[in-house]
């Protein structure tokens, strides 16, 4: 098996809120969200073997909370969780575990709800961020000494509060 040395692992598709939500939507948002999060994870720590980095993009949406957002959040609050834990884990055995939790971001993922003109709009009021905010502090985390690990790292639109 070929070796890497950094994992990224993003998994994400829009969940309502649970009452919101048929059978079929709820399994296959937990199958994305955080079944197929937890087992990229997985094969990502083998592919490291005893060094490298990984790095969950998790959300902010783990820490605001609404009722309208009880199944993502909830997933998203499960992979803050899972994160920490993973960084004891591994840690000892030579590889870093980060978390980066991003605000709203412009993307496929927003629609339809926000469409791409909109979401150019809000990228240019800096109330939506781009993925290559993220890349930024992706690269933050990978260059810091082995010695330190940025546990979590949060990311926000600077103008959020305006929405």
């Amino acid at each position: 098996m070929p070796q890497a040395d950094i994992v990224v692992v993003n998994a994400a598709v829009p969940a309502k809120g649970l009452t919101e939500m048929t059978d079929q939507e709820l399994r296959y948002s937990l199958a994305t969200d955080f079944t197929a999060y937890v087992m990229s994870a997985n094969a990502g720590a083998k592919l490291l073997e005893d060094k490298g980095d990984i790095v969950l993009i998790g959300s902010m949406s783990a820490h605001i909370l609404g009722p309208g957002s009880t199944v993502y959040a909830g997933m998203k609050a499960g992979i803050a969780g899972f994160s920490e834990a993973l960084r004891k884990e591994l840690g000892p055995k030579g590889i870093k575990v980060a978390l980066v939790e991003p605000g709203k971001t412009g993307a496929d993922f927003q629609y339809p709800d926000i469409p791409a003109e909109k979401q150019r709009e809000m990228i240019e009021e800096e109330t939506m961020l781009r993925a290559e905010d993220v890349a930024v502090g992706v690269h933050y985390l990978l260059t810091q000494p082995r010695r330190a690990v940025v546990q979590q790292l949060t990311i926000a639109p600077r103008m959020q509060d305006k929405e």
